[in-house]
Formats: structure tokens, sequence, C-alpha cells
């Protein structure tokens, strides 16, 4: 089966996880779309999430479209959570930026765009909200070529903006289409210019995968309109591999608590973005790795694709998934280094001599002896 990372990126209240509920809706995970306002959603499981309404957390969910499994990132587009998107950029093959279609393009967008084109991660721009009254189709077209990139294609046309029956139609314009993939394929418009037949949607694929267009969608994720259409992207668009069955290979990009207590550790590594053996599932057994505080073998788990591995102790040991013992004392940090600006750390003993009041009371502040 090929696999996909996907990230869903944006700027705060600009539809995220309504988004994620009509896509995990669409290929049938969930049965009902669930409501950022009701707290009804798949993604947003703090009780802080659903009493506010925001992401706090990135989660993970997975839908598959036709053979390809999508694993599905949804990260918190408020500033203050902002490190949960960079721990979540290093497992991504594409990304979904969405944008609201009455405010545009913001402060935070901007920034999650520059992150995703220094990074080279594939984008798909989905605009959001052409139900509510203000939305903009043309106005949102030149503010993302204006803030955000001028390499962008439409990929149809917006109609009844504002209103419940606001829809989205999928026509690619050929000219505006070849304008843009002549910018960086010269082949390409030599064909165009000797009249030989030209395949532009695989050159549109070749080019956005590359991350050198980014193809633009319309839509409304309460609606449910352009959604399809951008499902049809993210399976024909964005890059994808093929899972191997090999060893784990990746990065735990996120850890946390179950309803039981134990540790979870989500992992995963692009599949696209550099080559490693692809692997899946749930990991209690992992690769070896640098040493953690409470085990000297410490471990982390990592795949492919993003998972989960449950284990109840503080780091994964190899073969096991039992709590390591509590430690009496605690370890001496390593001050071998070079250069390292700080002392070598020494444990406090019983045994020293301790000050007391009689003779911090015989101690002059101003003798020369004075301890510091």
């Amino acid at each position: 089966m090929e696999v996909l990372n996907l990230g869903i990126l944006a700027h705060v209240d600009a539809g995220k996880t309504s988004l994620t509920e009509r896509l995990l809706y669409a290929a049938g995970v969930i049965d009902v779309v669930g409501s950022v306002d009701d707290g009804s959603t798949q993604t947003d499981s703090l009780a802080l999430e659903r009493q506010r309404g925001i992401t706090i957390k990135t989660a993970v969910a997975t839908f598959a479209i036709d053979e390809l499994r999508v694993n599905l990132i949804d990260t918190p587009g408020h500033p203050d959570f902002i490190a949960e998107v960079e721990r979540a950029l290093g497992v991504l093959d594409g990304a979904v930026l969405v944008i609201s279609a009455v405010e545009g393009v913001q402060a935070q967008t901007r920034v999650l765009m520059r992150t995703l084109q220094r990074l080279c991660i594939p984008t798909l721009i989905f605009v959001n909200k052409l139900d509510r009254a203000g939305a903009l189709y043309e106005g949102v077209l030149r503010q993302i070529a204006q803030k955000l990139t001028s390499r962008i294609v439409p990929m149809g046309e917006a109609a009844d903006l504002g209103t419940a029956a606001a829809a989205f139609k999928p026509i690619v314009q050929d000219d505006v289409l070849l304008d843009v993939l002549t910018e960086h394929d010269d082949d390409l418009l030599q064909r165009y210019v000797d009249g030989a037949p030209l395949a532009l949607h695989d050159v549109l694929a070749q080019q956005t995968r590359r991350a050198l267009v980014h193809p633009v969608y319309f839509g409304s994720a309460i609606t449910g309109a352009g959604t399809d259409a951008l499902t049809d992207g993210i399976r024909d668009l964005l890059p994808r591999a093929r899972s191997t069955g090999g060893p784990l290979d990746g990065t735990v990009f996120k850890v946390e608590r179950g309803p039981a207590g134990e540790k979870i550790a989500m992992y995963g590594s692009s599949t696209v973005r550099r080559p490693f053996a692809t692997a899946s599932g749930t990991a209690t057994a992992t690769a070896r790795s640098r040493p953690c505080r409470r085990t000297a073998t410490a471990t982390r788990a990592t795949a492919s694709a993003p998972g989960r591995s449950a284990n109840s102790g503080a780091c994964p040991t190899s073969g096991s998934a039992t709590r390591s013992p509590t430690p009496t004392t605690r370890q001496q940090p390593d001050t071998s280094r070079r250069g390292s600006p700080h002392r070598p750390w020494r444990p406090w003993s019983r045994r020293a001599a301790r000050p007391t009041r009689a003779t911090c009371a015989s101690r002059s502040p101003s003798s020369p002896s004075r301890t510091r």
C-alpha cells in the first residue's frame, strides 16, 4: 500500500479541524461530521480544546483514498503552540495550507508558508469558508500571489459566494496552467512552440511534488463544497511512497499519556523527502538510540508513517515494555565535551558538614573567608 504523510496547517480559526472532520467523513472513517463549537471533533480530545474551540496539541488520524493510505496530522493554528507544528514538519510528505475566504492571508499564514517553502514540502492551498458572508475569490487569489507566492494554479472557479449554496467547479484553464508551468520547464515551452501534445496534468503533478507550484482549491469544510476536488488533488498531485515492511526507521515527534497513564509515542518520517526503510504499526521493541535519564540503553519508537507506540515506561526498552525502576541516585552528567562552560555536577552527600545557625552568626559579613 502507498503511504502519504499529510499535514493540515493554517492560521487560527481558518478551519483546519473542520476540514479534517470533512475529509474523515468523506473517506467513511466517521459517520457524522463533528463540530468544533460543540466539541465533538475527533482530533480535539483535550477538555480545554473542546471548551475553547481551538487546537492545542497535534493529533493524528488515518484514512484511505482508494489504495492510498493518508496519515493526516492536524496541527494547532495559534502561534503560542507553534512548537507542536515544528515537530510535525519533519515527518510530512505534503501539506494542505488552509486560508479563510473572509479573513484572507493572516500573519501566521505567511510564517507557515515561508517554512513550507524553506523545507521544500509540497503544498496544496485550500481556501475555506466560501459559505460565509464576505467571502472573496479574486481578492484572496491576489493576496496569495502578493503575500505568499506567485506560483499558484487556481484549480477551478467559485460560485454563489457567501451563501449556503456556495460551490466550487474544478475547471482548470489550460492557458493559465501553461503560463505557470512553463516558468520552470523549458522543454514544455519548446513542445508548446513546436505544436507537440502536452500532458499538462502530468507536468502539474511533477512540479507540485517538487514544491515548484501550488494548486489552489476553494470550498467549505462545513457544507462539503470543494472537498471532493481537494481529495482528488491529495491523491493525484502530492508525493507518495510504497511501504516495504522493513525495519522501523523514523523520528518520534510527539509523546503523550494514554487513558491508563501509559506513554504513547507518535512516530513517523517523511516517506518521500528522504529514503529509508518503511514500516507501520505499533512498536514495543524498538531500535537503540541515545541514553535517557532513567535507563542506560534508551530507545525511540520509529516508523515510516505516523503511528502510535504504547509503552508504560519512561523510555521503551529493547524486547520489553515494562516500567524502568526509579534510580536511587542521580547520574552525573557527561562533562567531557571540550570547552563546556558548566562545572562537573556532584551529588550532595549527607556526610558533608552542613552550616548551622551558630556558625552563620559567628561569621562576619565582611570576612574574606566567607563561602559562596
